[in-house]
């Protein structure tokens, strides 16, 4: 005797989201996301998503803030729902409350001095020094630094070409 897990029926307005998120090549991980946002909704509501209003989005996302959900979720929440009722439902205007949450951007961690003396004392030899002194001195990423031939630094110039990564030339002012 087999057993089948019975499987849940999509309802015809989650299939149609997904279809066109489909339509536009969402990878799966975002469709994911955007059905999770509109689900979240269908919850606090207590109904169907589609029934919300342009007050009830706004609530929503009032109660989003108050339950200390950080910005980054807030701001994809935003982004789902906008794509859920201009393009699932075709009502753009319901979305007019919604708002991005601003996010503080962090500063990059920058080494002291004497960090980066100790890093640079650790090199075991005087070439993995110097490249080390060059991707620091150059704030090249790590694929940008491993991937820098000799051929790259212009000496003459105090230019180094950088291929990988962000393209960017990189000299002394």
């Amino acid at each position: 005797m087999t057993f089948t897990i019975p499987r849940k029926a999509i309802s015809p307005l989650r299939q149609h989201m997904i279809n066109d998120m489909s339509v536009r090549n969402f990878v799966p991980d975002t469709q994911r996301e955007y059905i999770r946002a509109v689900k979240k909704l269908a919850a606090f509501l207590e109904r169907s998503p589609d029934t919300a209003t342009a007050e009830d989005l706004r609530a929503f996302q009032l109660h989003l803030t108050e339950t200390v959900t950080n910005p980054p979720t807030i701001n994809a929440t935003v982004t789902a729902l906008r794509f859920f009722f201009k393009v699932t439902v075709d009502q753009p205007e319901t979305t007019r409350h919604l708002v991005f949450v601003y996010e503080p951007r962090k500063l990059p961690r920058v080494l002291s001095p004497e960090d980066v003396l100790r890093m640079l004392e650790a090199a075991p030899n005087p070439k993995l020094k110097a490249a080390l002194s060059v991707a620091y001195g150059a704030g090249l990423r790590a694929m940008e630094a491993v991937a820098l031939k000799v051929t790259d630094i212009d000496s003459q110039r105090m230019l180094i070409r950088v291929e990988m990564g962000t393209s960017r030339a990189i000299g002394q002012q």
